[in-house]
């Protein structure tokens, strides 16, 4: 079972406190979680003679997180990824949602929301009463995300909800991996590989076309292993439309059911990232623009470059609710939805 330590982080521009809560299992990983965004701030993992490699990306303080613009570590919500002009139409009516993205309505609000938390067996619990209303959004929901660090250095998120009216809810984590940790290198050495066969075509903006194309012969086909590098600066018009990886993964999921779908290695680095998950999909985003980041500094004290790390984002496809042909979003009264994701970390 897990050592955990609360400590005081700070407090934000609207006076409200926020906590970090220091995860520490037996074999000395250690995951630091903030109240704020229900963030992973920082991944230590344990390479040997007593040295530590920070495998997330993210901020020092407070005050950057609030400030910063890359959702660093955070739960992501009510709908991750984008909804196409901001509006969706559930049974009949339409639901005008922020445009916080250009015209359309990017991740939602949980990533500046702090969470109410507590420990329970071992496991740290955030919990969040999101409004009905809440970004346009309807349905008062009820969140409560569990969070898990195992003897065998593995990180389970598990996200469970209830609302009192039909809605869309579609969640993540948005953390950032560099498994050579905070030298400012890139992704591009790193070896991913990647268990789906086919992926959502996206068009400009990020949004999706509604089609689920095939990886063969493509960069998009990671089944066997694949340098992300060799695809980033190819003119496959995909990754040229942005400018990068940022693309939804198809996944074999089986009801209710971890599988795994992806592991990632770097040949400057020990570790060796395993992932499990029940979501039908996985976002992976190379971190195109973690280089305009609002907050310009990172954790170590420089700069974090483009393509500073890869993000597998499991998820629900971008737009859902307007594509029915993809699995659906939309939770009921009297329904629980419940997602689980996992990371697990081997040193080689």
């Amino acid at each position: 079972m897990a050592m955990i330590f609360k400590e005081a982080f700070g407090i934000t521009k609207d006076g409200i406190p926020v906590d970090r809560y220091s995860m520490t299992n037996a074999s000395g990983m250690q995951v630091d979680f903030l109240t704020y965004g229900a963030a992973v701030q920082k991944i230590l993992i344990p390479t040997g003679d007593g040295r530590y490699t920070d495998v997330a990306l993210g901020y020092n303080t407070l005050e950057d997180y609030e400030n910063g613009s890359s959702n660093h570590g955070a739960l992501v919500g009510r709908f991750a990824n984008r909804i196409k002009d901001a509006v969706f139409t559930l049974d009949g009516v339409t639901w005008q949602l922020e445009a916080n993205d250009g015209p359309n309505h990017l991740h939602g609000t949980y990533p500046r929301t702090v969470f109410a938390a507590h420990e329970e067996n071992g496991a740290l619990i955030m919990e969040y009463t999101s409004p009905d209303g809440e970004e346009g959004y309807p349905g008062t929901l009820q969140l409560k995300i569990t969070y898990t660090l195992e003897e065998d250095n593995t990180l389970r998120m598990v996200y469970e909800a209830e609302t009192d009216k039909p809605t869309v809810l579609n969640l993540t984590n948005h953390t950032y991996f560099n498994l050579r940790g905070q030298d400012g290198s890139t992704c591009a050495d790193t070896v991913l590989t990647l268990a789906a066969d086919r992926f959502a075509e996206g068009s400009a903006g990020n949004l999706p076309t509604g089609r689920f194309l095939p990886v063969d012969g493509t960069p998009m086909d990671f089944r066997k292993g694949r340098r992300i590098g060799d695809g980033l600066d190819l003119a496959y018009e995909q990754i040229r439309l942005s400018k990068g990886y940022d693309h939804s993964f198809v996944l074999d999921a089986e009801e209710g059911k971890e599988k795994w779908f992806a592991c990632a290695e770097d040949p400057a680095s020990p570790i060796r990232l395993d992932c499990w998950t029940t979501q039908p999909g996985v976002q992976l985003y190379t971190a195109n623009y973690v280089h305009t980041d609002n907050v310009a500094h990172s954790k170590a004290g420089g700069s974090y470059p483009e393509y500073g790390a890869f993000c597998l984002e499991t998820q629900h496809h971008p737009c859902s609710p307007n594509y029915p042909q993809f699995p659906s979003t939309v939770l009921r009264p009297g329904e629980k939805y419940c997602q689980s994701t996992a990371y697990k970390f081997t040193v080689k």
